[in-house]
């Protein structure tokens, strides 16, 4: 939970690009794409620990640093492989059409609570082999999990925010330690086992560590794709000619998923804490501050990116840092990114004409770094896929 320190983020997360880079993310210093990249990179500089308002460091493995960090991804590496991520495109696609299904003959839906939310939530509620009755369950431990992030310390909502967070921390610590005894009497072939099993050196995850992944997944792994689904239709349906162009070109469908994780990046920012005097830009950040590495600004940063405030779905290079960079690049980019396309494929495909339903501002999400939309009602004329068979 963001203590005191932290609260001006808050304001910076709903701040657009632009405006942040000229901000003082770092004290007096503008935290172009070469600086953001330099403190995701740079462990030897920056830490990427956080500790809870109890001063504990938090046992997920973004907030980690070297060796023990290296260890982890390693083993997590082991359980999260490109081959197993390319694998479930086939069910991915077939959930997609099992939540839009259902909506079609209203002729609205609200994305979020419809179809974004949902559709992440269980795909990684397959990939670990939990079952359909949990799901609910899953839901409620993420929003838990997400309202912990956003919310300030001191006052009664902060201690209610603790208070719910730890009680489902415990209850989640009990519902993986049964789950993962069962995988190690009875392994599957899902997520869930293969980090059961994974080891590096002869280590393995500790209890900590252990329930630490699975908090991460609930919470920063559906999180981001969420909003990385919410944003393409929004970026599309504020770019008609960008639309137009991608329904006629659908092969444009990667470049356009790669345009709107720069142009309206779902994590607009990280923590680091600088270990040792870092300049930037001339600028002198000493030892121990803490550092809010603006990536949703570097995305924006005009020395990088040719009309950066352009929204093109052709744009190539695409150099991007949505997902981050360094040590901790996110290991769920490739299922982020597959779902993504799965899921801007099928609402183009079966949302005609769709448009926003409502001509006012749209309500951003409630968490501390990311940018999306909390609610977005649409309306579109459905199209039903024709039945073939004898």
């Amino acid at each position: 939970m963001p203590t005191s320190a932290y609260a001006a983020a808050l304001s910076c997360a709903r701040s657009t690009p632009r405006a942040l880079s000229a901000r003082t993310a770092v004290p007096r210093s503008r935290l172009h794409a070469a600086a953001t990249t330099c403190a995701l990179r740079s462990s030897e500089a920056f830490s990427s620990v956080v500790e809870t308002p109890t001063g504990k460091a938090l046992d997920w493995l973004v907030f980690s640093d070297p060796p023990r960090h290296s260890k982890l991804r390693a083993i997590v590496l082991r359980a999260f492989t490109p081959r197993s991520i390319a694998s479930l495109e086939p069910r991915v696609r077939e959930l997609s059409r099992e939540l839009l299904e259902p909506v079609l003959d209203r002729g609205a839906l609200d994305l979020v609570a419809d179809y974004s939310a949902p559709l992440p939530m269980i795909v990684i509620a397959e990939l670990l082999g939990i079952p359909v009755a949990d799901r609910q369950r899953f839901m409620h431990w993420a929003e838990v999990i997400m309202t912990l992030s956003y919310t300030v310390s001191g006052g009664e909502e902060a201690a209610r925010a603790m208070s719910q967070n730890a009680v489902v921390k415990e209850e989640m610590r009990a519902y993986f330690d049964d789950l993962a005894e069962q995988r190690r009497r009875a392994p599957k072939d899902d997520l869930l086992t293969r980090l059961v099993e994974a080891e590096v050196d002869g280590e393995r995850l500790t209890p900590n560590e252990f329930l630490g992944f699975f908090q991460l997944l609930l919470s920063a792994g559906t999180e981001t794709t969420t909003n990385l689904i919410n944003n393409a239709l929004l970026c599309l349906l504020e770019h008609p000619d960008q639309l137009a162009r991608l329904l006629a070109e659908p092969r444009l469908l990667p470049s356009t998923i790669e345009e709107v994780l720069r142009y309206r990046t779902p994590a607009q920012m990280v923590f680091r804490t600088t270990k040792v005097d870092v300049e930037l830009h001339g600028q002198r950040i000493p030892a121990g501050k803490l550092v809010l590495a603006m990536v949703g600004s570097a995305n924006r940063d005009a020395t990088k990116f040719q009309d950066a405030d352009r929204f093109d779905i052709t744009r190539d290079p695409n150099p991007h840092i949505a997902f981050g960079h360094g040590i901790h690049f996110c290991l769920g980019a490739a299922l982020s990114r597959l779902e993504g396309r799965v899921a801007l494929s099928d609402l183009l495909e079966r949302l005609k004409g769709v448009q926003l339903a409502s001509t006012g501002p749209w309500v951003p999400r409630k968490a501390l770094n990311v940018l999306g939309p909390a609610r977005l009602p649409l309306r579109f004329q459905p199209v039903r896929r024709a039945v073939t068979g004898a």
